[in-house]
């Protein structure tokens, strides 16, 4: 079969579009013929060498950590899946990914794929929409009525971020770039500002965004006493303020079958949209990871099988 994969850490040039040996479902695992998956910005990290500590790859190593694709065989001891099942699922991150046209996944880490878009496109749910369910509604605990304050609204995770925050009846306050306004506005924000210019405290502020260590800290300043700041940068540790009850909280998202099928229902109920800014074959990954570099990314990318 053929696959992308990287022999050493570097730039993107080190990727190979390459014949490799199909890969055999274990016992618990499903082997999936792969639609899609997508782009995301720990690909470009893992790539670089940036992980070796907490995402120890071997390699040669295949990326990409999202799937959509068809069950083509079930291993020894797999019950509720059938051969010809379209599924969706976030794979670990230590394992070779989806950037091939066969890739093996355990099958209690799948969810039946949406049935009302186009498989390849359900690839840019699962570790995004993961990502904003769990910061949300694990670790926030968002509930109706409540401010969240998204910094980072216009990105791939805030624009489910924010649906995700409407939907559970919170008052949805988005931060972005001036690119993303209209972005955070479709996904329904209910307004979209400037930090420095909230003056009514927020009960939850989100931060989905990169910025500097004071940027960050200054945004404890916007949430009411009690309140809780969750941070997905995870290479800067999200701030407290223990005198006032301020919890900061770093999210690592991990995979969570029951979870993805919740959203998929929420997809297929048209309460939840996934958006695609752009689907590119896999035999020009390269030029994606090229792109997400230079900070040129038009929004959440898809690789085509």
């Amino acid at each position: 079969m053929k696959a992308m994969r990287f022999h050493e850490y570097g730039d993107p040039s080190v990727l190979r579009y390459e014949d490799v040996e199909q890969p055999v479902a274990g016992a618990g695992q499903v082997l999936i013929r792969v639609a899609a998956t997508s782009f995301n910005g720990v690909d470009g990290n893992i790539r670089a060498g940036f992980m070796q500590g907490p995402i120890p790859v071997t390699l040669p190593h295949t990326p990409g950590i999202d799937v959509s694709g068809t069950i083509a065989a079930l291993g020894d001891g797999v019950g509720g899946w059938a051969v010809g099942d379209q599924v969706i699922g976030f794979l670990s991150m230590v394992a070779d990914g989806a950037a091939a046209e066969y890739v093996v996944a355990p099958a209690d880490i799948l969810a039946p794929a949406p049935a009302g878009i186009p498989l390849a496109d359900a690839a840019a749910l699962p570790t995004v929409g993961l990502t904003a369910w769990q910061a949300l509604f694990e670790h926030a605990k968002l509930t109706a009525g409540q401010r969240v304050l998204i910094n980072g609204a216009g990105g791939a995770v805030g624009s489910y971020a924010v649906q995700l925050a409407k939907n559970a009846g919170a008052y949805v306050l988005g931060v972005t770039g001036p690119r993303s306004n209209d972005q955070a506005k479709a996904a329904g924000a209910d307004e979209v500002v400037d930090p420095t210019a909230v003056t009514t405290p927020v009960d939850v502020v989100l931060n989905l965004a990169p910025i500097e260590p004071a940027q960050l800290a200054a945004l404890l300043d916007l949430i009411r006493d009690g309140g809780v700041l969750v941070n997905t940068t995870v290479w800067m540790p999200a701030p407290s303020n223990d005198e006032r009850g301020v919890r900061g909280i770093d999210l690592f998202v991990r995979s969570d079958a029951d979870q993805l099928a919740r959203l998929v229902g929420l997809i297929d109920s048209g309460e939840l949209r996934v958006n695609v800014a752009q689907r590119i074959p896999l035999t020009e990954l390269p030029a994606v990871h090229t792109q997400a570099a230079a900070g040129a990314l038009p929004g959440k990318t898809v690789i085509v099988l």
